[in-house]
Protein backbone atom coordinates (compact mmCIF):
# COMPACT_ATOMS: atom_id res chain seq x y z
CA UNK A 1 0.00 0.00 0.00
CA UNK A 2 2.77 2.55 1.06
CA UNK A 3 4.32 1.75 -2.72
CA UNK A 4 1.11 2.74 -4.28
CA UNK A 5 0.67 5.56 -2.28
CA UNK A 6 3.98 6.64 -3.74
CA UNK A 7 3.65 6.40 -7.22
CA UNK A 8 0.23 7.83 -7.20
CA UNK A 9 1.24 11.10 -5.38
CA UNK A 10 4.12 11.03 -7.07
CA UNK A 11 2.12 11.71 -10.24
CA UNK A 12 -0.63 13.36 -8.67
CA UNK A 13 1.55 16.36 -6.79
CA UNK A 14 3.45 17.62 -9.47
CA UNK A 15 0.58 17.61 -11.82
CA UNK A 16 -1.63 19.29 -8.97
CA UNK A 17 -0.07 21.00 -7.01
CA UNK A 18 3.31 22.19 -8.81
CA UNK A 19 5.41 20.37 -6.77
CA UNK A 20 7.49 17.12 -6.40
CA UNK A 21 6.27 14.53 -3.83
CA UNK A 22 8.91 13.57 -0.61
CA UNK A 23 7.84 10.46 0.56
CA UNK A 24 7.17 9.84 4.00
CA UNK A 25 8.59 7.04 6.36
CA UNK A 26 6.26 4.02 7.56
CA UNK A 27 6.93 3.22 11.37
CA UNK A 28 5.30 -0.40 12.39
CA UNK A 29 5.14 -0.67 15.84
CA UNK A 30 3.78 -2.80 18.50
CA UNK A 31 2.65 -1.40 21.92
CA UNK A 32 4.56 2.02 22.15
CA UNK A 33 6.50 3.99 20.33
CA UNK A 34 8.77 7.36 20.23
CA UNK A 35 8.55 9.68 17.99
CA UNK A 36 9.31 13.36 16.88
CA UNK A 37 6.10 14.39 18.65
CA UNK A 38 6.74 12.55 21.77
CA UNK A 39 5.83 8.80 22.95
CA UNK A 40 2.52 6.95 22.18
CA UNK A 41 0.79 3.80 23.00
CA UNK A 42 -1.46 1.47 21.37
CA UNK A 43 -4.45 3.40 22.60
CA UNK A 44 -3.57 6.21 20.29
CA UNK A 45 -4.15 4.41 17.11
CA UNK A 46 -2.02 4.91 14.06
CA UNK A 47 -0.95 8.82 13.79
CA UNK A 48 1.51 10.78 11.87
CA UNK A 49 4.28 13.04 13.18
CA UNK A 50 4.72 15.76 11.20
CA UNK A 51 8.41 16.87 12.57
CA UNK A 52 9.58 14.00 11.57
CA UNK A 53 7.36 13.19 8.16
CA UNK A 54 6.64 9.64 9.69
CA UNK A 55 3.75 7.97 9.41
CA UNK A 56 2.80 5.42 12.49
CA UNK A 57 0.69 2.32 12.44
CA UNK A 58 0.23 -0.03 15.81
CA UNK A 59 -0.18 -3.30 14.61
CA UNK A 60 -2.64 -4.00 17.39
CA UNK A 61 -5.03 -1.38 15.65
CA UNK A 62 -5.58 -3.63 12.85
CA UNK A 63 -6.86 -6.55 14.74
CA UNK A 64 -9.06 -3.79 16.95
CA UNK A 65 -10.46 -2.81 13.34
CA UNK A 66 -11.67 -6.02 12.64
CA UNK A 67 -12.25 -7.96 15.83
CA UNK A 68 -13.88 -4.83 17.88
CA UNK A 69 -15.38 -2.57 15.06
CA UNK A 70 -16.57 -4.66 12.68
CA UNK A 71 -14.22 -3.22 10.00
CA UNK A 72 -12.22 -6.32 8.62
CA UNK A 73 -10.87 -6.60 5.21
CA UNK A 74 -7.31 -6.07 3.98
CA UNK A 75 -8.87 -2.75 1.91
CA UNK A 76 -10.01 -1.76 5.74
CA UNK A 77 -6.02 -1.75 6.44
CA UNK A 78 -5.20 -0.35 3.52
CA UNK A 79 -7.42 2.96 3.88
CA UNK A 80 -5.91 3.67 7.24
CA UNK A 81 -2.19 3.64 5.70
CA UNK A 82 -3.48 5.60 2.68
CA UNK A 83 -5.34 8.36 5.30
CA UNK A 84 -1.55 8.70 7.53
CA UNK A 85 -0.20 9.12 4.16
CA UNK A 86 -2.46 11.76 3.63
CA UNK A 87 -1.37 13.66 6.33
CA UNK A 88 1.93 13.86 4.96
CA UNK A 89 -0.17 14.95 1.49
CA UNK A 90 -1.37 17.81 3.91
CA UNK A 91 2.11 18.61 5.81
CA UNK A 92 3.79 18.65 1.83
CA UNK A 93 1.38 21.18 1.29
CA UNK A 94 2.31 23.22 4.11
CA UNK A 95 -1.70 22.86 5.29
CA UNK A 96 -1.00 21.01 8.21
CA UNK A 97 1.36 23.07 9.73
CA UNK A 98 -0.81 25.86 8.65
CA UNK A 99 -3.79 24.23 10.61
CA UNK A 100 -1.64 23.11 13.75
CA UNK A 101 -0.51 26.73 14.31
CA UNK A 102 -3.72 28.26 14.46
CA UNK A 103 -4.88 25.31 16.97
CA UNK A 104 -2.58 26.14 19.23
CA UNK A 105 -3.99 30.08 19.28
CA UNK A 106 -7.40 28.78 20.09
CA UNK A 107 -10.23 27.21 22.15
CA UNK A 108 -10.42 23.32 22.82
CA UNK A 109 -13.68 23.50 21.06
CA UNK A 110 -12.13 25.35 18.06
CA UNK A 111 -9.65 23.53 17.21
CA UNK A 112 -11.60 20.71 17.88
CA UNK A 113 -13.18 21.58 15.08
CA UNK A 114 -10.00 22.44 12.50
CA UNK A 115 -8.88 19.24 13.71
CA UNK A 116 -12.22 17.43 12.06
CA UNK A 117 -11.78 19.94 8.66
CA UNK A 118 -7.84 18.20 9.04
CA UNK A 119 -9.02 14.45 8.75
CA UNK A 120 -12.05 14.69 6.34
CA UNK A 121 -9.65 16.39 3.67
CA UNK A 122 -7.35 13.25 4.60
CA UNK A 123 -10.60 10.64 4.27
CA UNK A 124 -10.71 12.96 0.58
CA UNK A 125 -7.10 12.83 -0.16
CA UNK A 126 -7.23 9.08 0.76
CA UNK A 127 -10.52 8.61 -1.66
CA UNK A 128 -7.81 10.07 -4.42
CA UNK A 129 -5.76 7.49 -3.68
CA UNK A 130 -7.98 4.54 -3.91
CA UNK A 131 -9.18 5.83 -7.17
CA UNK A 132 -6.24 6.30 -9.05
CA UNK A 133 -4.80 2.64 -7.52
CA UNK A 134 -7.95 1.13 -8.77
CA UNK A 135 -7.39 2.62 -12.15
CA UNK A 136 -3.11 2.48 -12.08
CA UNK A 137 -2.77 -0.72 -10.79
CA UNK A 138 -6.34 -2.72 -10.97
CA UNK A 139 -5.03 -3.74 -7.36
CA UNK A 140 -8.73 -2.79 -6.04
CA UNK A 141 -11.13 -5.14 -6.34
CA UNK A 142 -15.30 -6.08 -5.74
CA UNK A 143 -16.30 -5.05 -2.23
CA UNK A 144 -13.12 -3.07 -1.75
CA UNK A 145 -14.36 0.17 -1.80
CA UNK A 146 -17.30 -0.92 0.65
CA UNK A 147 -14.48 -2.34 2.92
CA UNK A 148 -12.79 1.29 3.40
CA UNK A 149 -16.51 2.91 3.29
CA UNK A 150 -16.89 0.59 6.47
CA UNK A 151 -13.85 1.15 8.08
CA UNK A 152 -14.54 5.29 7.47
CA UNK A 153 -17.69 4.48 9.18
CA UNK A 154 -16.76 2.48 11.52
CA UNK A 155 -14.60 5.08 13.09
CA UNK A 156 -16.54 8.22 12.93
CA UNK A 157 -16.53 10.36 16.34
CA UNK A 158 -20.48 9.84 16.96
CA UNK A 159 -20.37 6.01 15.83
CA UNK A 160 -17.36 5.41 18.48
CA UNK A 161 -19.15 7.72 21.23
CA UNK A 162 -21.98 5.44 20.64
CA UNK A 163 -20.25 2.19 20.86
CA UNK A 164 -18.69 2.80 23.85
CA UNK A 165 -21.90 3.86 25.65
CA UNK A 166 -21.57 7.71 25.52
CA UNK A 167 -23.86 10.33 24.83
CA UNK A 168 -22.94 11.69 21.43
CA UNK A 169 -21.16 15.15 21.82
CA UNK A 170 -20.27 17.07 18.80
CA UNK A 171 -17.76 19.68 20.02
CA UNK A 172 -15.57 17.27 21.50
CA UNK A 173 -15.50 15.32 17.79
CA UNK A 174 -12.00 15.61 16.00
CA UNK A 175 -12.53 13.15 13.02
CA UNK A 176 -15.79 13.72 12.18
CA UNK A 177 -18.60 11.61 12.37
CA UNK A 178 -19.37 8.65 10.19
CA UNK A 179 -21.81 9.87 7.60
CA UNK A 180 -19.26 12.62 6.57
CA UNK A 181 -16.33 10.16 6.93
CA UNK A 182 -17.65 8.59 4.16
CA UNK A 183 -18.71 11.17 2.38
CA UNK A 184 -15.27 12.90 1.88
CA UNK A 185 -13.97 10.03 1.36
CA UNK A 186 -16.44 9.42 -1.46
CA UNK A 187 -15.88 12.88 -2.90
CA UNK A 188 -12.12 12.28 -3.39
CA UNK A 189 -12.66 9.38 -5.46
CA UNK A 190 -15.17 10.80 -7.42
CA UNK A 191 -13.20 13.67 -7.88
CA UNK A 192 -9.71 12.88 -8.05
CA UNK A 193 -8.75 16.61 -7.45
CA UNK A 194 -7.12 17.81 -4.72
CA UNK A 195 -8.82 21.39 -4.94
CA UNK A 196 -11.99 18.80 -3.97
CA UNK A 197 -10.69 18.23 -0.98
CA UNK A 198 -10.73 21.65 0.52
CA UNK A 199 -12.45 21.06 3.73
CA UNK A 200 -11.37 24.55 5.24
CA UNK A 201 -13.30 26.19 2.94
CA UNK A 202 -16.59 24.87 3.35
CA UNK A 203 -19.42 25.80 5.70
CA UNK A 204 -20.85 21.93 4.76
CA UNK A 205 -18.75 19.31 6.61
Amino acid sequence: VLADTEEVWGQIMPQQAGQAYREPTLVIFKGAVQSSCGGASAASGPFYCPADKKAYLDTDFFVTLEKRMGAGGDFAAAYVVAHEVAHHVQNELGILGQANRIRAQVSEAESNAISVRIELQADCLSGIWARLAQERFQSVERGDIAEAMNAAAQIGDDTLQRNAGQTVRPHTFTHGTSEQRQRWFRTGYETMQIAECNTFETNNL
